[in-house]
């Protein structure tokens, strides 16, 4: 991943030096319980131990010449040893090691990404909390509809990135995985007793079985969960575009004095961290159809995965932290116009009660297609006219043969819209009371 969309932190775990550090604690806790088992000589291991290291860059030398960076680093690591060298990758087959460091790699990956994740989340319910009654209109198909609280926005993206929250901490347990299982993982060399004691000392879940490789399915529905963590993030970036369109002006990305919105207009204040966010999801779903076409793999392995996965495991861990940590800082600086708000609630001149006095009229008895029919003729007319909608209720002779003018006049008050407002918060929050 290039640096522009990436963490010093998350940038190291994925780095050649912290892969071959991961290859190597592989390499030495198998040959700790070698020894614990009295398999190999116990001085062997304590020398393997403290003298074994590596060089990246010879490393990189030694794999032009011999085509395979795990046997490059097994003779890097094995030059300054002496005869122990012997036990360097005893019963072992380069994915016990390749597998289980990228368990070990995507353990520390999702301790940031989790860490990133609780963040935003609080984000979500702090600005749901603050705007908790602050009404604006909900639109659907582009249109206005009814009102609703911009609290609810919020509430409503808490929600669901908490249900991220819960797939991503199943997902991630998965691949926290290892296995020392083999050439074809039927342990024909090595005890199955070996994979559990190393997994252990390397605090990972021991696969259950395995083939050559651990099976895909697990980073396919790891890339899975990422992509809809990503896609929230857009969806969320989509709502704060459309809010800071001119003409709408209900929400603006913060806008730093010394910032330009464009090279050629000075004037212009643009969402470009959304956007940004919106590119970002695009290509963290993109991640899962490869991640998909991975799981199927000839007989007990073939090497096509091998390509995808150096790409698309680190990238998708580092730009949804990434995102993730960006975005959050991005909502909890947004500028919210309420004036704004308030007047476009007010833009269709009332008929956003269209429903409450079709209800009304049903209430009182009038059928419902005649009632809609009755509500929409002075919606129209309403429309065309620029006039209130409330105005022309009041003047409707059809209408007011149905109800009174105080009826009417009460039907056009905002309060009736948010009067589930905190059960929803209840459902949501879980009855804690904390809001």
């Amino acid at each position: 991943m290039i640096k522009r969309y990436s963490t010093e932190e998350m940038n190291f775990i994925w780095s050649e030096k912290h892969k071959f550090e991961t290859y190597l604690e592989i390499e030495i806790n198998v040959l700790k319980v070698f020894s614990d088992l009295k398999i190999i000589p116990k001085k062997d291991y304590i020398k393997i131990k403290n003298e074994a290291n590596f060089d990246v860059e010879k490393i990189e030398e030694i794999e032009k010449i011999v085509k395979h960076d795990v046997i490059a680093f097994i003779k890097n690591i094995s030059e300054n040893l002496g005869e122990e060298k012997k036990w360097i990758h005893y019963k072992l087959t380069s994915t016990d090691i390749v597998d289980t460091a990228n368990g070990l790699r995507f353990k520390e990956a999702n301790i940031l990404i989790k860490k990133a994740l609780n963040n935003f989340l609080k984000v979500l319910k702090e600005n749901s909390l603050i705007y908790k009654n602050t009404l604006i209109i909900g639109r659907t198909h582009g249109i206005h509809a009814e009102p609703t609280s911009f609290g609810l926005k919020w509430l409503l993206w808490y929600d669901e990135m908490q249900r991220n929250k819960k797939r991503f901490e199943s997902a991630a347990k998965e691949v926290e995985v290892g296995k020392i299982s083999g050439a074809v993982g039927n342990f024909a060399n090595i005890s199955s007793k070996i994979q559990d004691l190393v997994c252990k000392e390397l605090k990972l879940h021991s696969a259950k079985i395995s083939t050559q490789i651990l099976q895909r399915d697990i980073y396919a529905n790891y890339l899975h969960t990422i992509a809809l963590i990503g896609t929230l993030l857009e969806k969320i970036a989509v709502e704060v575009r459309t809010l800071q369109r001119t003409e709408i002006a209900e929400v603006e990305e913060k806008f730093f004095e010394t910032q330009k919105g464009s090279s050629a207009m000075p004037h212009k204040r643009n969402p470009i961290s959304s956007e940004n966010i919106t590119g970002i999801a695009r290509v963290l779903r993109s991640y899962v159809y490869p991640a998909y076409e991975n799981i199927i793999l000839w007989n007990e392995r073939d090497i096509s995965h091998s390509s995808v996965e150096r790409i698309i495991f680190p990238d998708a861990t580092t730009l949804i932290e990434y995102a993730l940590k960006k975005y959050a800082l991005i909502l909890k600086n947004l500028v919210v116009n309420k004036e704004k708000m308030k007047e476009n609630l007010d833009k269709t001149k009332g008929l956003i009660f269209s429903q409450k006095i079709l209800n009304l009229l049903i209430k009182k008895g009038i059928e419902r297609n005649l009632s809609y029919d009755l509500v929409q003729k002075v919606a129209i007319k309403s429309f065309l006219s620029k006039k209130s909608f409330k105005d022309l209720l009041l003047k409707e002779k059809e209408i007011r043969k149905i109800l009174t003018e105080e009826e009417i006049k009460d039907i056009f008050e905002y309060k009736s819209f948010l009067k589930e407002e905190d059960i929803i918060y209840k459902r949501v929050l879980n009855n804690k009371g904390d809001f």
